[in-house]
């Protein structure tokens, strides 16, 4: 158990310093422009890889070149890690598009629109009984 809390540990401060390099020291306006945000990071149980997942209001498109750039800035990041923090060896990144936040609006929206229909059904019965 006290591994499991090690992980967490190191993931919150993987996330935080990683959102600051983000923000303040990549030189990318891409990633400047649009509101980036680390959703979850999946680390190793021997901390020697993560994989960084990424949400953005960007479009699509715009979220693939997100994530790409960052794969294209991960030495960047890690060097700059290591400057940071103090871990005898700083985990190798992945950074990948997280859909869930898209996933579950596209639930909700297809929620609302069972709940139209059926409520589009209950006024044509109605009106239906009202004629009768």
């Amino acid at each position: 158990m006290p591994n499991n809390y090690r992980i967490a540990k190191v993931s919150s401060l993987l996330k935080k310093e990683i959102t600051l390099i983000v923000q303040n020291d990549l030189e990318n306006d891409l990633l400047r422009s649009n509101f980036i945000n680390i959703s979850k990071i999946d680390l190793t149980r021997d901390l020697q890889f993560c994989k960084i997942y990424v949400t953005s209001t960007a479009e699509e498109g715009i979220r693939k070149e997100i994530i790409d750039n960052l794969n294209l800035a991960k030495n960047f990041i890690r060097h700059t890690l290591g400057k940071r923090i103090e871990m005898r060896r700083v985990p190798e990144m992945t950074f990948k598009d997280d859909t869930v936040l898209e996933k579950g609006l596209s639930v909700l929206k297809l929620l609302e629109e069972l709940k139209n229909q059926n409520q589009n059904k209950d006024l044509k019965v109605e009106k239906n009984n009202d004629n009768s």
